[in-house]
């Protein structure tokens, strides 16, 4: 049975409803050497977001998973904190987002102290935080993957192997994504294990089609934002008989510490108020809208 590790302790699939697999609770997308980088008091960041959790904890939502990776921000620490004021279990990430925010220190790591980095996050805790990583969240160039990116990916494929962790990618091309699956399959690892996260962005469908033939997940998440592309995508792709391998999600939220009082969230109900809906007036059945939904 599937088991997802989340901030207030694993939780089997049985125990779980709806799930937002891509949403943010806390970004900072200021350089990783700014001063402020990352800083926050953690009680604000509860009273910003708590509410939007729980209006999508009132629609049935049961587990978030939050994207925000090193180089953005993360902060293992004040995920937890809104974990246990709002009761709402998280999925933490390990991993590094693309260049130019990848940190100094990842920039010099090799390739095994990296995935020995990625290995202790997923089979311990993050910076003494308590909280065990989940998943491991990257990312690549728009046009490319560079040699940094490459190599962060290839010690996520090593430490994913390891531990048989999920890895999912900000990717906006199908032909990037292919190249990251192509790593991913040299080092040893699965395209099974890889979600190509922000796949609406790749306007060719047929670059969708040839990704999850490869056997990797497609991850639809502008939702809120980009119904009309989401929509389209999502019907195609159950006609093409993917159903088993898609991914809904808003990409939404969060405190951002580079604003006043942590910005304007946005909210994480949109999916469950108006696009499920939506893909029931189309004629998407309810089986389907669970395997859409649901661990």
């Amino acid at each position: 049975m599937t088991t997802l590790i989340t901030t207030l302790g694993p939780r089997t699939a049985a125990e779980l409803g709806l799930i937002l697999p891509h949403e943010h609770i806390f970004v900072d997308f200021r350089p990783p050497e700014h001063p402020q980088h990352g800083k926050a008091d953690a009680a604000d960041v509860v009273a910003l977001m708590a509410p939007q959790i729980g209006r999508a904890k009132a629609q049935g939502v049961t587990a978030l998973v939050d994207c925000t990776p090193v180089g953005v921000g993360r902060r293992a620490d004040i995920l937890k904190a809104v974990s246990v004021a709002t009761g709402m279990p998280l999925l933490v990430p390990t991993g590094i987002y693309r260049e130019p925010k990848v940190p100094a220190w990842a920039h010099a790591a090799s390739e095994a102290e990296l995935a020995d980095w990625m290995i202790g996050e997923l089979q311990g805790e993050i910076e003494r935080s308590g909280v065990r990583a989940a998943w491991i969240k990257l990312s690549a160039g728009d046009e490319a993957i560079t040699d940094c990116e490459a190599k962060i990916l290839r010690a996520a494929a090593r430490a994913g192997k390891a531990t048989n962790a999920v890895i999912g990618s900000h990717t906006m091309r199908g032909r990037v994504a292919q190249d990251q699956l192509d790593i991913l399959e040299r080092a040893g690892y699965t395209a099974q294990r890889f979600i190509w996260i922000h796949t609406q962005k790749e306007a060719d469908f047929a670059w969708h089609v040839e990704i999850a033939r490869r056997g990797a997940w497609l991850e639809y998440d502008a939702i809120g934002d980009g119904d009309a592309v989401c929509l389209d995508f999502v019907l195609r792709a159950l006609d093409a008989g993917l159903k088993g391998q898609l991914l809904l999600s808003h990409d939404r939220g969060w405190y951002d510490p580079a604003k006043p009082g942590g910005g304007e969230p946005k909210p994480f109900t949109h999916l469950v108020a108006y696009f499920l809906p939506t893909l029931r007036a189309a004629g998407v059945d309810e089986e389907t809208i669970q395997i859409l939904t649901r661990a």
